[in-house]
């Protein structure tokens, strides 16, 4: 067994006891309770980090990891200790709290101890400001804490090293690393990973989600390259430390960005990037969300690498389009150089690395604004209402049917953006302080102000996804095709047949379902994708977020096409009621029936720049052709899709036999992983309908 895999074993096998995070803050509120809350909220992360007994596993190279915060405490006093905690309130991902890609270069250069005199100096430029001087205390005790973690971690090892269950070179490995960071920024790849995982441990022990580990391949690379010259680092090596580290991502969804594109138009591959992959295709487990950006200077066999490690059935790398994600960030007046150093949030959600607040995002269900359409405002089955625009039968032309649902949509994004500044706007910004996370943030301690209120160099962005343009444009091109160009029905008859879910009206369904079908390469059904994007993106560019900053559209849902569906009427695709809407930015399931290159070249016919938030295309491959000659030609397929202006791309390379099986005996099957949506996940342990919609996305050969 590898080590890595041993290291696996060890933390299944951890006894976790009861979850205890809040008896540490407790004991901190008690210290000093009069504080100002913001000088409470900064104590308790203090001693979130400088109280729990850190835990080192036997087979850790890189340590690190919240089982310290599982205590066997009374259940009454964790109640009690919880209550009391939550009193004070917080973020959560609605209200900024985590999907945040810090920019580890700051520290790496630094050091804590090279952070804590950045503090001091600003305390020193902004002490006639007492509010700043307040804040920027508050993010000192914070690192002050973190500092202390990392020197238990250090004392741990020590403690261990007389335990015959531990080996000694191992734990002197550790402890040599922990030491140098208390006192220094790092000097070596080993102290520089450590010290970005301590970082995110941190994150997690706050209870933070979804928190990026960026361009890991870019600021790691000076470490790497140093080392390997020195000698002191073999890339054998260096993979072995990437699994240690990656191997404990599980449960949730740390975007990992390798590759893009320089600021002077070079590629940014490097041996870096190569490591991570394999240590990621290593381990074999779905919480390390890799991406990987890719431009037409990305080397052939890097991509080869990356399709391989997909073709494993891990799922992983999500493969970007560099120039396409470049020119849509560009849109926002970024900087030219933090655009180019962009990475991914969460799923595949792009973001200014260490520059903004955490990614805040929504769903907008498209297809819900037929039925206002067809119902005059009124929806069938949400108990929603939009805009009384006439009945169906005062619709005479596709050209007054489109201007009535650009009207409804129009109000719809109204109605959205209303929902979540009503609840953005009644958060006071300043009362829930995020102090530690501010550190991580340009240039909350130069400005002296939190990450959320003013200290982020560029303004807060809301990510619209906007669900279901294969059931939308698949829906117009029916309307048009069955309606106004053979006038098999009229719109009346249309509505009464979605109201009654095609009961009474199969032969009606049929001339529908037989429309042209977005994916197919046909201008009929692809020209309503073109104009879904430029329409909705249109109408979400003149809203601004509570700070002045943009609203994105992502056409990426995670797998809430599933619950919209739900909840949505018949569509005049042919949908039944109830059934799920279009994946993400994909065709409709088993309706792309002429093949990946053609499905592609339909996906492709959107202006993705106007995407800024990022896109999902789904594509479920037969193994097969991630082998020999074939691997090589998906390469081409991936090549020519970017060329013609795809976004995005994410495969499975798992059989639908085996699939079937795994529904059937998923005894058998507690290792595979599959690619939902914008993460990977053991496929026994997702909901049967999310089962089912991975089931039934077309099989490409």
């Amino acid at each position: 067994m590898s080590l890595t895999q041993a290291l696996r074993e060890e933390i299944l096998a951890v006894p976790e006891g009861v979850y205890a995070p809040h008896c540490f803050k407790f004991r901190a509120i008690r210290e000093e309770p009069d504080a100002a809350p913001q000088r409470i909220r900064a104590n308790m992360i203090r001693a979130l980090f400088s109280e729990p007994k850190p835990r080192i596993l036997p087979h850790d190279l890189i340590a690190g990891n919240t089982h310290c915060l599982f205590a066997l405490e009374e259940e009454a006093y964790l109640a009690y200790a919880e209550r009391i905690v939550n009193m004070l309130g917080r973020r959560k991902f609605k209200t900024n709290a985590d999907h945040y890609a810090p920019d580890y270069r700051v520290i790496l250069s630094k050091g804590v101890p090279g952070l804590i005199d950045d503090v001091d100096r600003s305390l020193e430029r902004h002490a006639h400001d007492g509010k700043r001087v307040e804040t920027l205390k508050d993010m000192r005790i914070t690192l002050e804490g973190f500092s202390a973690m990392i020197a238990h971690y250090a004392d741990a090892a020590d403690a261990l090293a007389a335990d015959p269950a531990y080996d000694g070179e191992r734990l002197a490995f550790i402890r040599g690393n922990c030491r140098a960071l208390v006192s220094g920024a790092p000097r070596h790849f080993a102290e520089a990973l450590q010290l970005v995982w301590f970082c995110h441990t941190a994150f997690r022990m706050e209870g933070r989600s979804a928190m990026a580990l960026a361009r890991i391949d870019q600021y790691l690379w000076p470490f790497y390259k140093k080392d390997v010259e020195d000698g002191i680092l073999t890339r054998s090596r260096a993979v072995e430390l990437l699994e240690n580290v990656f191997i404990k991502i599980v449960n949730d969804t740390v975007n990992i960005c390798v590759g893009g594109t320089s600021p002077d138009g070079s590629c940014d591959v490097n041996e870096l990037s190569y490591c991570v992959v394999e240590a990621v295709k290593n381990c074999r487990v779905p919480g390390p969300n890799l991406s990987a950006r890719i431009m037409p200077g990305t080397p052939d066999d890097f991509l080869l690498k990356c399709l391989e490690s997909i073709g494993t059935g891990l799922g992983y790398p999500a493969l970007m389009n560099d120039e396409v994600n470049l020119a849509g960030l560009m849109r926002y007046g970024y900087a030219r150089e933090d655009v180019y150093n962009y990475s991914m949030v969460g799923c595949i959600e792009n973001f200014i690395t260490g520059k903004q607040p955490p990614w805040v995002d929504s769903r907008f269900n498209t297809p819900l604004y037929l039925d206002y359409v067809f119902n005059n405002g009124v929806s069938q089955t949400c108990g929603s209402f939009g805009l009384a625009l006439g009945e169906a039968e005062s619709i005479t032309t596709m050209d007054q049917f489109m201007k009535n649902f650009e009207a409804q949509l129009a109000w719809g994004v109204s109605e959205h953006c209303l929902d979540i500044h009503s609840r953005t706007d009644m958060l006071s910004q300043e009362a829930v302080n995020e102090p530690f996370l501010s550190c991580f943030c340009h240039d909350c301690i130069g400005r002296g102000l939190d990450i959320n209120n003013g200290g982020s160099l560029y303004p807060s962005v809301h990510g619209a996804a906007v669900m279901g343009i294969g059931t939308v444009a698949d829906s117009l091109a029916a309307v048009e095709k069955v309606v106004f160009t053979d006038h098999d029905a009229t719109l009346a008859e249309l509505r009464d047949a979605l109201n009654a879910n095609f009961e009474g009206y199969e032969a009606l369904r049929d001339k529908l379902l037989a429309a042209p079908k977005y994916g197919n390469g046909d201008d009929f059904a692809d020209k309503y994708a073109v104009w879904f994007l430029n329409y909705i993106s249109g109408c979400f560019s003149r809203r601004r977020t509570r700070d002045g900053g943009p609203y994105y559209v992502l056409m990426a849902a995670n797998i809430s096409n599933i619950s919209a569906g739900a909840s949505d009427n018949a569509t005049p695709d042919g949908r039944l009621r109830g059934e799920s809407l279009s994946d993400a930015a994909s065709p409709t399931h088993g309706r792309d029936h002429l093949g990946a290159t053609v499905a592609l070249r339909s996906v492709s016919k959107p202006d993705y720049t106007k995407s800024a938030g990022g896109t999902v295309v789904n594509q479920k491959f037969s193994p097969s052709a991630f082998e020999g000659d074939h691997l090589r030609a998906l390469a081409a397929l991936v090549r020519v899709y970017f060329k013609n202006g795809g976004q995005e791309l994410q495969m499975n390379a798992t059989s639908r036999e085996v699939l079937v099986d795994a529904m059937e005996h998923p005894e058998k099957y507690g290792d595979l992983v599959v690619r939902v949506s914008g993460f990977s996940a053991y496929y026994v342990t997702l909901g049967r309908d999310v089962q089912y919609d991975i089931l039934s996305r077309t099989q490409q050969e």
